[in-house]
């Protein structure tokens, strides 16, 4: 274990930033316990005044700094929540803040940087090129670069969402902790494994951006794609996160993209919480792997809220579509008069709602005389709606569902 980073410095990390932040809550829930075969206790970092935990660690590394570090400023390369932390918690204890983002960051996480007081500079597409563009500001500047996460004192500071959850349900078998570049994990897993060494850790991952359960496996995997989970689309995690995690993780399981959909939108419809990809992590890696989960304690951290809103209602609305309450259905009917009336009383009749419809005459491999039509309906489950799917081809109707990717 690194000395570096130790249930000591978590606690002193607690001690120091706790009159400053929200100690978010840690609450069971019955739903998602029944629908995993779990006990699931679900941390709300979402929460926090910056929607993120990553504040912790944020002022807990700048409490830490000199007065002459403070006068002259701070500079850090984000995705977003750490931008925020350290924006927020800088402006105000009078440190001037500068983030770098990748250029394709979220709007509302830009515009909630600049409203906390951060100075935001965009540069690149990835992380990765922010990063190196901070630190080519830091040197011209004389600033003091905040790492997101590759530094002792943010660790241990993002630790202390550990403390809380142990302090709250002692009870916990196994934590369920997203990967990025690795500080959350590392402190909280440091600080947990020391109070409790039984304890469970796993650690998740996107499938699109593997980086540290490659880099453990000793794999060459790809790193890129555009991830619901932007928070922890990094394709170099820590080196000195990474030692910490070797020594404590159980192990590190990877969600698909239309798993984070999922896990988002039950979040939403079952614990009425906002989360972002990243936050939903953790309980999308439960409900992908029941059998490393199941009769356990297991804690979650939702560890934030901060999502596009038009994206989030994308993500509803595929989730309903998965879940075949919304569809699309493709008909080739005959250009004639009454032939989408026709049609419509088999809706009428199934007491299905129609959203939207779609004629497609002109660029279509069909007759002259052949129209293809695309109904958008809403059923009140998938039964309903396949209900409807017979009714058509009894009727005499090709029928094409316009399949979302699983």
């Amino acid at each position: 274990m690194s000395d570096l980073l130790t249930l000591d410095h978590v606690r002193a990390a607690h001690a120091r930033i706790r009159d400053s932040i929200v100690e978010t809550p840690t609450l069971h829930s019955q739903t998602l316990s029944k629908l995993t075969g779990a006990n699931i206790y679900l941390k709300f970092e979402n929460l926090q005044f910056t929607a993120a935990y990553k504040e912790r660690g944020a002022l807990n590394a700048i409490l830490l700094l000199s007065e002459e570090q403070r006068s002259k400023g701070v500079i850090a390369a984000s995705a977003g929540n750490h931008a925020q932390g350290l924006s927020y918690h800088g402006t105000r204890l009078g440190i001037p803040v500068t983030i770098v983002m990748p250029v394709p960051t979220p709007t509302v996480k830009v515009m909630q940087t600049e409203s906390v007081g951060g100075k935001v500079v965009l540069f690149g597409e990835t992380f990765d090129d922010a990063y190196k563009y901070a630190r080519q500001l830091e040197a011209e500047q004389g600033l003091t670069f905040v790492h997101p996460f590759d530094d002792p004192n943010v660790a241990a500071g993002q630790g202390t969402v550990a403390l809380e959850m142990l302090e709250s349900i002692p009870s916990l078998d196994m934590l369920v902790v997203p990967i990025g570049g690795g500080g959350l994990l590392s402190g909280m897993g440091t600080a947990a494994r020391a109070s409790k060494p039984d304890i469970g850790l796993i650690g998740v991952q996107a499938e699109l951006y593997p980086s540290m359960y490659a880099l453990l496996k000793n794999l060459q995997m790809p790193c890129e794609g555009d991830t619901l989970a932007e928070g922890i689309a990094v394709k170099i995690p820590g080196a000195f996160t990474s030692e910490v995690i070797r020594e404590l993780v159980d192990e590190i399981v990877l969600v698909s993209e239309a798993e984070l959909e999922t896990a988002v939108s039950l979040l939403l419809q079952i614990e009425k919480t906002v989360v972002e990809g990243a936050g939903a992590a953790g309980l999308a890696a439960v409900m992908a792997n029941p059998e490393m989960f199941a009769g356990k304690n297991v804690g979650i951290v939702l560890c934030g809220g901060n999502i596009d809103t038009r994206l989030l209602a994308n993500v509803l609305l595929r989730d309903l579509a998965r879940s075949g309450r919304l569809a699309r259905l493709r008909l080739t009917l005959q250009d004639r008069p009454g032939a989408l009336f026709k049609v419509m009383r088999l809706f009428n009749e199934h007491n299905i709602n129609i959203i939207e419809i779609y004629h497609q005459r002109i660029f279509t491999t069909l007759p002259a005389k052949g129209l293809i039509t695309d109904i958008e309906c809403e059923a009140r489950d998938a039964q309903q709606l396949q209900g409807l799917v017979d009714g058509l081809n009894v009727a005499g109707y090709k029928v094409e569902r316009v399949e979302l990717n699983k």
